[in-house]
């Protein structure tokens, strides 16, 4: 199963209502940001039809934008497949963020204590639109072999840390951003809606979510939301295993209470 379960079929599914009215936002740009948005997890190389299915933009416009990236070294060209692959300067934007950030460096120590002390998986993320990205992940259970990593992209309402941002939102603004899910994604919002529903009201009464094999068959997780110091967002911080190597009530019991106590240590104490 891929480790991104979610594309939105358009640009306009997962975007903000149109700024033609602020003098600040450059539509050029953020269509070509889109473009570089458009890479799944594990996907190397991607065609013009490719980005045209997932931004909703016309085929001139892409090839545009495609060639522009290329000039400025965000994509590369491959001749001989006609398709597009994303370039050192994206990976280098990528690697600025995480070097300069102080929650990913207070957090990491933290993390890995967890992992050896519990022999699970521990990571830390955010939401990015209609997703949860992964900002740091580290790998301590043997048994999950999903390969998730930094820039893994999770689905935003079975993933624990999905479900622990959700029921961590006050309601009205929840449910419009659960509004955003269900236009951008109606196949996979008829499926899950019903168990999310159930998780989330779970999540109110235990203060942590979970994703005992929703998110994937193999994997049982839990996760908090927490607002880390100097941070006006939430981020999220998720404990997982194998579901045949770590039982559901380990995690109730045990795991979530210490994820808990972790991310009280990472908060911001005004929040």
């Amino acid at each position: 199963m891929s480790n991104r379960q979610s594309t939105p079929a358009t640009l306009a599914a997962a975007e903000p209502p149109a700024r033609e009215s602020d003098p600040n936002f450059v539509t050029a740009l953020a269509r070509g940001l889109e473009l570089l948005r458009c890479f799944r997890t594990g996907e190397a190389m991607l065609g013009n039809q490719d980005f045209v299915r997932r931004t909703g933009l016309p085929k001139a416009t892409v090839s545009r934008l495609a060639g522009t990236l290329v000039q400025l070294g965000y994509l590369r060209y491959d001749d001989s497949l006609g398709k597009y692959a994303l370039d050192a300067g994206v990976l280098a934007l990528g690697y600025a963020y995480l070097s300069a950030s102080d929650v990913v460096a207070l957090a990491r120590p933290h993390m890995l204590a967890f992992a050896q002390a519990y022999g699970v998986s521990v990571s830390l993320g955010k939401r990015e639109r209609l997703e949860v990205i992964y900002l740091e992940s580290i790998r301590n259970d043997a048994g999950v072999m999903l390969g998730l990593g930094v820039g893994s992209r999770l689905s935003l309402v079975s993933s624990s840390m999905g479900r622990a941002y959700l029921a961590a939102l006050p309601q009205a603004r929840r449910e419009r951003v659960l509004a955003e899910f269900a236009q951008a994604f109606p196949e996979q919002w008829k499926q899950q809606e019903a168990p999310m529903r159930v998780a989330l009201a779970q999540a109110g009464q235990d203060g942590y979510a979970a994703s005992f094999r929703d998110w994937h068959p193999a994997i049982h997780a839990c996760a908090v939301a927490f607002r880390p110091v100097g941070e006006k967002e939430l981020h999220m911080l998720s404990c997982s295993a194998s579901y045949g190597s770590v039982p559901e009530a380990l995690f109730r019991d045990t795991l979530a209470p210490a994820l808990q106590a972790l991310a009280a240590r990472l908060s911001d104490p005004a929040a």
